[in-house]
């Protein structure tokens, strides 16, 4: 019998801010099945999140709150030297935020995934994955919490009883401790569209990704992230999602298990 293979496309989206237009949306919303909502603090404001709630449920896509430090000039990509009661709070902030928006539009909020250095800070720090892991459960303790696969936000959530997505990246590169090359680094990012979706297509059905030293690294992919503010995203967004079919990978918002 042939193997089955579940995968989740997520986005960031919402990532306009004021009179500064970020990413494709409504052309990328079609090719996935999760939509990571900016809050505010990284980018975002009231009215484009208001909009992009609006185009998710149009689109029958799951929502996820997309919280990140407050940092609109780096555009949350910049280390913060922060607490776990500040991570903890600002979660608790952001999340709340989007909800409000989704309960509005009579939407139901299915995710939350950390932005930007807040993510990549809470995948190798325990005490700050603590504290968002904390922020989540406490806020819904059934919404499932988006992370790096096999990272401390993970485990972190697992702990607590939430429902977590081990995430995976299709246009970055990775370490052999199984973290991303930092942006700050060359070679951090996948250029070619068709280097990328290999590299998917391997983490999906091996579970494994070639690190840039070249060992391969365990992974497992839940969740497939791809970004929604590149030169070519809707481009990427559809040919990744045809290639996946076309492999026989069915794609569907995240459904794990605890």
């Amino acid at each position: 019998m042939t193997e089955s293979f579940f995968v989740d496309l997520n986005c960031d989206l919402g990532e306009s801010y004021g009179a500064y237009k970020l990413g494709n949306d409504e052309a990328i919303l079609p090719f996935v099945t999760s939509a990571n909502i900016a809050c505010g603090f990284h980018a975002g404001d009231p009215a484009v999140m208001k909009k992009t709630v609006r185009l998710a449920l149009q689109h029958q896509v799951a929502i996820g709150a997309h919280p990140g430090l407050p940092d609109l000039v780096g555009f949350g990509r910049r280390e913060m030297a922060i607490s776990p009661e500040e991570a903890y709070d600002m979660t608790v902030y952001q999340i709340g935020a989007l909800a409000s928006f989704v309960k509005a539009e009579g939407g139901t909020m299915h995710h939350v995934k950390p932005h930007g250095a807040l993510y990549n800070m809470a995948a190798v720090t325990p005490a700050l994955a603590q504290a968002i892991a904390e922020a989540v459960y406490r806020v819904n303790p059934e919404l499932v919490l988006y992370g790096l696969a096999g990272s401390a936000l993970i485990q972190a959530g697992q702990k607590l009883g939430l429902r977590t997505a081990n995430e995976v990246f299709a246009d970055r590169t990775y370490q052999p401790d199984g973290t991303l090359t930092s942006r700050r680094l060359p070679n951090a990012l996948l250029s070619d569209p068709q280097e990328a979706i290999q590299q998917v297509l391997r983490m999906v059905k091996e579970g494994k990704v070639r690190s840039l030293l070249g060992a391969d690294v365990a992974i497992q992919a839940d969740t497939i992230c791809i970004h929604g503010d590149s030169a070519h995203a809707v481009e990427f967004a559809q040919q990744i999602s045809q290639v996946l079919k076309a492999e026989g990978i069915i794609i569907q918002s995240t459904q794990p298990t605890a």
